[in-house]
C-alpha cells in the first residue's frame, strides 16, 4: 500500500499528536527548525524518522503549499457507517451527520471537515463514485480535523439515506424552491443535513429522499453561496439552537 502525503504544519502536527500511523517525515533543506519545534519534538517522542530533504522534492510530492514540511502516512481510512452509528446511539446529546452529494473540490470537502471539527459535527458521509477523497489537498484545507471528524465513503447515496431515515435519522437538503428559512428550521431530532454538488446541486435521487428542504436567504446579486460556506451555516445554526448563548 503506497503512502499518502500530509503537508503544512498545522496539519502534520495533528496527524502526530492524533496518533496517526507515520512512516517519515521531511522537512525542507534551510527551514528554520525553530519553526517546527513542536513537529520535531513529537517526532523524537514517538521515534519517527526525519528527514532534511531539497525543496525541490517536497514541490514534487506536495499537491498543496507545503510550509517546508511533509509527513508520508498510511493512506487515511475511511470510517465504517454502521460502527458510527452504533456509537452515536450512545452519545450524550443529538447527532448531526453531513452527507455531501457529488462534492468535487478537495478544498470545499477540507473545508467543511475544519468547520464540522469546530461545530461537533459527528460525521461526513461522501459517495464512492463522482465525488472528491480524501487526499493531501483535503488534510491540509482541513488545518487537522481530518483526524477528527470521521468520513464514511458509500456506495449508494439513497440508500444510505434510507438507513439513516430507519436509525431514526431526519433528513434536510439544501434547496432553494419549497424551503424553510435556515434560521426556522427545526434542530430538535437527529439531523442529517445534505450539500448538493457545487454545480449542481443535489442529484434527483437524492431530493427525492429528502424529509425536507431548508434555503439560505439571499440579498445581494449572486444567488448562490459556496458548498462549505452553505455547509458552514447550516452546521452552526444547528449548533446555536442546540446549545444557546450563556449555557
Amino acid at each position: 500500500m503506497e503512502d499518502s502525503v500530509i503537508v503544512g504544519r498545522h496539519a502534520v502536527k495533528e496527524a502526530i499528536t492524533t496518533g496517526h500511523p507515520i512512516n517519515k517525515i521531511l522537512i525542507q533543506d534551510g527551514v528554520k527548525k525553530q519553526q517546527l519545534e513542536e513537529i520535531l519534538k513529537h517526532a523524537k517522542n514517538q521515534k519517527i524518522v526525519v528527514q532534511t530533504v531539497p525543496k525541490s522534492k517536497l514541490d514534487h510530492i506536495a499537491e498543496a503549499p507545503h510550509q517546508g514540511v511533509a509527513a508520508l502516512v498510511a493512506p487515511y481510512e475511511y470510517a465504517d457507517l454502521d460502527k458510527l452509528l452504533a456509537q452515536l446511539k450512545d452519545k450524550e446529546g443529538l447527532p448531526t451527520l453531513v452527507i455531501l452529494d457529488g462534492l468535487e473540490d478537495p478544498h470545499n470537502l477540507g473545508s467543511i471537515l475544519r468547520t464540522a471539527d469546530a461545530a461537533g459535527v459527528d460525521g461526513v458521509i461522501i459517495p464512492k463514485r463522482r465525488s472528491v477523497a480524501l487526499t493531501q489537498t483535503v488534510a491540509k484545507a482541513s488545518a487537522g480535523a481530518i483526524q477528527h471528524v470521521p468520513v464514511v465513503r458509500v456506495t449508494n447515496l439513497s440508500q444510505t439515506m434510507d438507513q439513516l431515515k430507519d436509525e431514526g435519522y431526519w433528513i434536510a437538503g439544501t434547496a432553494a424552491d419549497n424551503a424553510t428559512d435556515y434560521r426556522q428550521m427545526a434542530a430538535d431530532m437527529p439531523l442529517a443535513i445534505v450539500i448538493g454538488n457545487e454545480g449542481h446541486g443535489m442529484s434527483r435521487l437524492v431530493k427525492e429522499k429528502c424529509d425536507f428542504y431548508i434555503k439560505i436567504p439571499m440579498a445581494g446579486h449572486i444567488n448562490s453561496l459556496n458548498a462549505s460556506v452553505a455547509a458552514s451555516l447550516m452546521m452552526y445554526e444547528i449548533y446555536r439552537k442546540r446549545h444557546p448563548a450563556g449555557e
